[in-house]
């Protein structure tokens, strides 16, 4: 049995800095992730350049931060602009996207259809149909340049 010796010299680390109520999180707040400039993307939607305006939107997407005001104001601005395309040119701009903005541009898809708005189910509808052909498309694709083929939802080595 241990002897309780009294010395408390062993105990160098506050154990109260780790109760819940007084832990706070660390919050970055540098400004690098407010969402896409909204002027910008005016700008360039006026201009009609709507396939330039959906990548910027795309690439300056809130990912990291908190605060869910900058998360709605992103998903507005993406939403007004995949309804200034016209469904014929969706295509075309899809396939324009690298994987990571075609990855950004599901997520966004997904939350537009948590938060739909008057008539924008539609659009986003069009935009999954497109994005799941160029996806399909792109993961054919790398299955090819690593050796494999697509069969049957299978990869299977090619010889």
């Amino acid at each position: 049995m241990a002897v309780n010796t009294g010395a408390k010299q062993f105990r160098k680390v506050d154990v109260d800095q780790y109760n819940e109520d007084n832990y706070q999180e660390d919050v970055i707040e540098d400004g690098l992730d407010e969402g896409p400039n909204e002027n910008e993307v005016s700008s360039l939607l006026q201009a009609g350049k709507n396939v330039d305006a959906l990548k910027v939107v795309l690439k300056n997407a809130p990912l990291s931060t908190k605060n869910q005001n900058t998360k709605d104001k992103a998903l507005q601005l993406t939403m007004r602009v995949l309804t200034s395309f016209r469904s014929a040119e969706i295509e075309k701009a899809v396939n324009t996207l690298d994987k990571l903005e075609i990855d950004m541009l599901m997520k966004y898809l997904y939350r537009g259809f948590e938060v739909p708005a008057e008539g924008s189910s539609a659009v986003l509808l069009n935009w999954h149909e497109k994005h799941r052909m160029a996806a399909f498309l792109m993961m054919v694709m790398t299955a090819k340049c690593r050796g494999l083929t697509c069969v049957c939802s299978k990869l299977v080595k090619i010889n």
